[in-house]
């Protein structure tokens, strides 16, 4: 089989959490590196597609992560005071119902939802047909989708947010015009966190080679500037 062909068959369901949590690797109150303006980030725990090269790998294993209702994430994402919650993982799809209905929440607050899928538009569409009423929901409730597996192959330094050329945007409403016209000339970011015990974490998109390096300089002494006016 191709090793991306699994995109295709549609998401699976994740049985570990069950409908009513989600099982939640990640919670990033506040970053501007996850897509369009200041959002909050919320990474899944449990991904079935497993692409070659993915970056949150130990995210993939349908156990661990925090598991947490629906409407205690919507609490957690407006409290954040963000523009709206993008959705990662992991695979937000492996566990639709739930983040449907913290999409919902969100939205009915007057935020936005950007949700990223390494399932193909035709993987999910199959799956809609098929009835998956969870599958079609989050799909109701994203205003910006990102679709397709992550190809190491075919790595994107033109286009924030993703990685690689095959991945598509797809605007499901009127939240973000001119966003598509705007990709080539919007620029990737990445944050690099650390918190008061010194765990260094990191987000958004860089090559690995600048990555490396950014992380290398963490914690370096960095040259002294002198200001301007003084001594």
């Amino acid at each position: 089989m191709d090793a991306y062909s699994i995109s295709e068959a549609g998401p699976v369901r994740r049985a570990a959490a069950g409908p009513d949590r989600v099982a939640l690797a990640r919670f990033l109150a506040s970053t501007r590196a996850e897509g369009p303006r200041e959002r909050t980030a919320l990474w899944v725990q449990g991904c079935a597609i497993r692409c070659p090269g993915c970056f949150n790998p130990q995210m993939w294993a349908f156990r661990g992560g925090e598991l947490v209702a629906p409407a205690e994430l919507v609490e957690r994402v407006l409290a954040a005071g963000t523009e709206g919650v993008t959705l990662l993982g992991g695979e937000p799809f492996d566990q639709a119902a739930p983040l449907a209905e913290v999409a919902a929440g969100v939205r009915r607050a007057g935020r936005s939802v950007m949700t990223f899928t390494g399932y193909t538009r035709a993987g999910l569409r199959r799956a809609v047909d098929s009835g998956r009423d969870d599958v079609a929901a989050l799909l109701a409730e994203t205003d910006l989708l990102v679709t397709g597996p992550f190809r190491a192959d075919l790595v994107d330094t033109r286009r924030p947010w993703v990685g690689s050329t095959n991945q598509e945007f797809v605007l499901r409403g009127d939240r973000f015009p001119g966003l598509l016209d705007d990709l080539p000339t919007t620029p990737d970011r990445v944050e690099v966190i650390v918190d008061v015990a010194g765990r260094v974490s990191v987000n958004g998109w860089a090559e690995l080679e600048a990555l490396d390096e950014l992380l290398a300089s963490v914690g370096r002494p960095q040259p002294r500037r002198a200001s301007a006016g003084r001594p």
